[in-house]
């Protein structure tokens, strides 16, 4: 996914943070990169309380622990060491630059089409079959006090044994090989040796790259006991973005997806809304291209057509406020108001009649 604002200035309250044992980083063409060690805010009471002005919503957002960054903070992420890929391995654009230099993502050119019954097909379908197969797996490695970076070392090793690269490793110099976001992170999240907690929320976000095609998924999982509005916020998130797959078709404009999306949440009349900071995209040999999907109100030109591939990966958030911050290490994506948030997330191709989802 790709950030398109961000702020260093969270509206939730900073006391009391208790270190984690290691630091963070994360993945795209963000703003400069940033890097800090990470840190959790145990909250426990039941109904948020507005700091600054900006949230005013009486919502009850549950009780979870929120993920801050640890002050002073650590610009840079250099200092986190990046897991190494057998040399056999086929590896993207990006991750093939030379050592120092931040990996950036690669060119794109034409269409974006996939030629259905072609050779490029069948291998864009082996990797969001494998993106699928490596989500699934991650989701049975999470539970109370296993570390996202443990599952991040499994999720490593899990792609590499099958002959494929995972996305994420050195894409605009990210180091670990998938995204893990905890409770109040929207997206983006580093995986790091914080414990997960009974009652935590964790988005895994994995992307392979095989036979020169990505494939790009991802769930948010419960870690033992959620309390029922986190529980609501999962099913809600799942619920959008099959709202969002429905509105594909050869044909109609990709606005309808964020259409569909924005109906759906309003009519649920659950105190959800959708994140703005984030877009799904285009997918195949390169892992980010157009067409960006926005899950947003929007009046972005395009009609979808058969051979279209891209994510729709809609973000939601607990109450009324869709802002985000990015933490120092230029790749955590926070709720400005530290809400929780969940995300969903498949991979569409657009047939002659209609749309198939890859990620299944």
């Amino acid at each position: 996914m790709l950030p398109r604002l961000s702020r260093l200035n969270p509206s939730c309250r900073r006391a009391t943070c208790r270190p984690l044992l290691s630091s963070a980083r994360h993945l795209y063409s963000a703003p400069p990169p940033i890097s800090a060690s990470r840190s959790i805010l145990r909250r426990r009471k039941h109904t948020y309380e507005a700091l600054d002005g900006d949230q005013s919503d009486p919502t009850e957002f549950g009780a979870y622990d929120v993920i801050l960054p640890e002050e002073p903070y650590v610009w840079g992420v250099d200092h986190i060491e990046s897991r190494t890929v057998p040399n056999h391995i086929r590896r993207p654009h990006y991750a093939m630059q030379p050592t120092g230099e931040e990996g950036k993502p690669e060119p794109y050119s034409g269409d974006g089409l996939i030629g259905l019954g072609s050779e490029d097909e069948r291998r864009l379908r082996k990797a969001a079959r494998l993106a699928s197969e490596v989500r699934d797996y991650a989701g049975t490695l999470v539970k109370p006090g296993v570390t996202t970076n443990a599952i991040d070392s499994a999720v490593h090793e899990y792609i590499v044994k099958r002959k494929a690269y995972p996305s994420p490793l050195l894409y605009s110099g990210f180091p670990r090989s998938c995204c893990t976001s905890v409770n109040n992170i929207v997206a983006h999240g580093i995986p790091d040796d914080r414990p997960l907690q009974d009652g935590d929320i964790v988005n895994v976000d994995v992307t392979v790259y095989l036979d020169g095609f990505h494939g790009d998924t991802s769930d948010t999982f419960l870690v033992g006991d959620v309390d029922d509005t986190g529980r609501a916020l999962v099913s809600a998130t799942t619920d959008a973005l099959e709202a969002g797959i429905a509105a594909c078709k050869p044909g109609a404009p990709f606005t309808g997806i964020a259409r569909a999306i924005h109906d759906h949440v309003l009519a649920s009349k659950l105190p959800h809304i959708v994140c703005q900071s984030f877009t799904g995209h285009g997918i195949g040999r390169e892992f980010h291209r157009p067409p960006w999907i926005f899950h947003t109100l929007n009046e972005e030109p395009g009609i979808m057509q058969p051979g279209h591939c891209f994510t729709i990966e809609p973000c939601l958030i607990q109450g009324s406020n869709p802002r985000i911050w990015i933490f120092p290490d230029g790749w955590t994506a926070s709720t400005e108001n530290c809400a929780r948030s969940a995300q969903a997330e498949h991979m569409v191709l657009i047939t002659e009649d209609g749309a198939e989802v890859l990620t299944r």
